[in-house]
């Protein structure tokens, strides 16, 4: 896919990453994959599609803006205030840099996000 295509396909070929600490994942699944679709690194910006199995993990500051929208599986995310928030295929939503989040993934999740440093 090029810069100028306009539409992202939401089921790439993901490469695997590296999931961090096997002690977040709720499940006997650990594992994170992600797929570049863009980006700028010169402005701070990249486009991809990631995905992760079940885990929990506290987020004392996200360390990007970040828009992003749920392609398969569910999350809920708590606010520092102990509010929380469900989101699902179709949702988008977005946090803010330096923003206190726990990120709970309930169901094996496939986001499509955006990210600005």
């Amino acid at each position: 896919m090029s810069s100028t295509d306009f539409r992202i396909d939401p089921h790439p070929a993901m490469t695997p990453c590296d999931p961090g600490s096997a002690d977040a994942f709720t499940t006997d699944e650990i594992s994170e994959a992600d797929h570049p679709h863009f980006e700028a690194p010169d402005e701070g910006i990249s486009v991809g599609t990631w995905e992760s199995a079940p885990c929990r993990r506290v987020i004392d500051s996200w360390p990007v803006h970040e828009m992003m929208t749920i392609v398969s599986g569910a999350l809920t995310l708590t606010h520092k205030d102990g509010r929380s928030e469900n989101f699902g295929p179709g949702d988008t939503f977005y946090i803010a840099k330096g923003q206190y989040v726990v990120w709970e993934i309930t169901e094996k999740l496939r986001k499509m996000y955006m990210i600005v440093g």
